[in-house]
């Protein structure tokens, strides 16, 4: 494929969990991290959401920062107050597509087909698939032209089983993540709760949870560079 420099970012736009009365939403260091790493090697970010504008936000941290820059960066403070629908962009247009976590992607990710079909379009004409945390949601019901799906018989990382009870929330979620993608035939690893773990399979990189986010796109940076 011919190289664009350019990554898609995508958000959920789901902001409840579940019927808690907490609310949820993409969380900011899953964005921000890879961004900073992106960036830092030349690839121009750009991010899309499931409904466009303004996406719900979560797990923000002013201490650090890495999400401090992200939030002042001119070009992404615009971008994040006017996301562009994810069946609004055309998937020539980029070399890779990550799915940044937070709980809201359990909700809005999966079954969503302008979603599947973008990241379909980008694998099959030779980009990258990365997914972080729970944004491995967006990875469950991608198939490819053949009909097979996209993470069988792939090693990949995800937030896991053990990580969702940890938090609390294994009655809360709509699906464990972790045993979904085992449904569907990916290998899934996981390192110990809450520290960092990426897995790289050919073009699709995932990491498993928030600590991983750096790393996810530091192999992202390199899968990109091939």
């Amino acid at each position: 494929m011919p190289r664009t420099g350019k990554v898609a970012l995508v958000l959920t736009s789901h902001d409840q969990l579940g019927d808690t009365g907490r609310t949820t939403g993409f969380y900011l260091p899953e964005a921000a991290h890879p961004w900073k790493v992106l960036s830092d090697a030349g690839h121009e970010v750009d991010l899309v959401s499931v409904k466009g504008g303004r996406p719900p936000m979560d797990g923000e941290d002013l201490t650090d920062p890495v999400q401090q820059a992200f939030l002042d960066d001119p070009r992404m403070a615009g971008q994040l107050d006017h996301t562009t629908r994810a069946q609004d962009i055309t998937p020539a247009d980029y070399d890779a597509i990550v799915y940044v976590g937070g709980h809201g992607t359990m909700w809005d990710f999966p079954g969503n087909t302008d979603l599947a079909g973008i990241a379909r379009d980008i694998y099959e004409a030779g980009g990258v698939v990365a997914a972080v945390c729970h944004g491995p949601a967006g990875l469950v019901d991608i198939t490819l032209s053949d009909g097979s799906y996209l993470v069988a018989g792939k090693n990949v990382a995800a937030f896991t089983n053990e990580e969702e009870a940890a938090a609390g929330l294994t009655d809360v979620v709509p699906f464990l993540l972790q045993s979904k993608l085992e449904e569907r035939g990916a290998k899934h690893t996981g390192a110990a709760n809450f520290e960092p773990h990426v897995v790289v399979d050919g073009r699709l990189v995932t990491g498993q949870n928030p600590a991983s986010a750096t790393r996810l796109g530091e192999a992202l940076v390199k899968v990109l560079a091939r």
